[in-house]
């Protein structure tokens, strides 16, 4: 009996580490199970976050999350490869987003002709077997090429070609110039998906060379001189291009012209100075009388508040004496007590 009790009694120590599967809430909390989300609205206790902070917020994550498992497994079930999954209803809450839904991707080129003309994709195998080699070799990686140069290491050379010419630099610059292509295809796509227009380009390859394209790259290397191709000789009947991306190009339009011209330097400097030294001053007579009125008024309140005061007959200092050596009348020339004479300067 003492072992029965003390299994028990360590089967009622463990069961106590681990909390019952029932919660319960003051308030009912809203679950969305569809994007697996879950609100409490019951308030946090002060008391309990001021003492232990920490445990009590992991209390109340547990409680919640056990409220969404236990959601969870109400739902109906189904199995995929080896595992059994919970088939999640359509969500309820509205998640705002930061940025717009993106729309369906555009169709390049290739796919709109595709579609058009029936052609359906097919799937590319990794591996294709080789006649020439007698082995499987993959259709695409490092592998690939180093398959080609066991195939090619040798090349024949065609008759109407200079003998002395490297067919193998030939061949890998063939294979650049349709990878630039294929980059150049791959941006305009990505411009018309965007739906903007991008400028025009010139010469892209014996395999792609049009009227249009020829017109358009004769332009470009006319336009591109330093001179603006203002010394380009024209060939009768010539066509310039058109079109975005060509029009910056060619003189006279956006792009600056040069200073270059067909007037020969000495005399374009001639004319240059002649312009200067010929070139007259306007002179605006009203504003120019207004500011010298200004001016002599400006002068005249100075000379009145700083300079000498004037009595009449023009002289300085004192007033006029009498004769006989009277005093003036009216108390002219009489000084207030407790006050100097003032003296002046004798004339010469």
């Amino acid at each position: 009996m003492e072992v029965v009790k003390e299994i028990l009694e360590k089967s009622h120590k463990d069961l106590d580490k681990y909390k019952p599967i029932t919660v319960e809430k003051h308030l009912e909390c809203r679950i969305d199970v569809g994007t697996l989300l879950i609100t409490d609205p019951n308030d946090l206790e002060e008391d309990n976050i001021k003492n232990d902070k920490e445990d009590y917020l992991k209390s109340i994550t547990r409680d919640n999350v056990q409220l969404l498992i236990n959601e969870i497994w109400t739902l109906p079930t189904e199995r995929v490869e080896e595992s059994i999954v919970a088939v999640l209803p359509p969500p309820t809450t509205l998640l705002p987003r930061s940025r717009k839904i993106p729309g369906p991707k555009a169709m390049t080129k290739w796919e709109k002709f595709a579609k058009e003309k029936g052609i359906q994709k097919k799937k590319k195998d990794k591996k294709v077997y080789d006649e020439t080699l007698d082995k499987w070799v993959p259709t695409y990686g490092f592998k690939r090429a180093e398959a080609e140069k066991q195939k090619e290491w040798v090349l024949e050379v065609p008759k109407n070609v200079n003998p002395m010419e490297d067919m193998f630099q030939k061949k890998i610059d063939l294979r650049q110039e349709k990878v630039a292509k294929n980059e150049i295809q791959r941006m305009r796509n990505i411009v018309r998906a965007k739906k903007l227009e991008a400028p025009r380009v010139g010469y892209l390859g014996p395999e792609a060379a049009s009227s249009t394209q020829l017109l358009t790259a004769a332009t470009i290397a006319k336009a591109s001189t330093a001179s603006v191709g203002k010394f380009q000789e024209k060939i009768a009947k010539e066509k310039q291009a058109r079109g975005i991306g060509v029009k910056e190009l060619i003189p006279g339009s956006k792009r600056k012209a040069s200073h270059i011209s067909a007037v020969p330097e000495k005399e374009a400097n001639m004319d240059l100075i002649k312009s200067v030294l010929n070139k007259k001053p306007k002179i605006d007579i009203e504003k120019a009388v207004s500011l010298q009125k200004k001016e002599s008024r400006i002068e005249r309140e100075a000379m009145g508040e700083n300079g000498p005061s004037k009595k009449k007959g023009g002289k300085k200092g004192g007033g006029k004496k009498s004769k006989g050596g009277k005093k003036p009348k009216g108390g002219q020339g009489q000084r207030a007590p407790g006050k100097k004479k003032a003296v002046g300067r004798k004339r010469r």
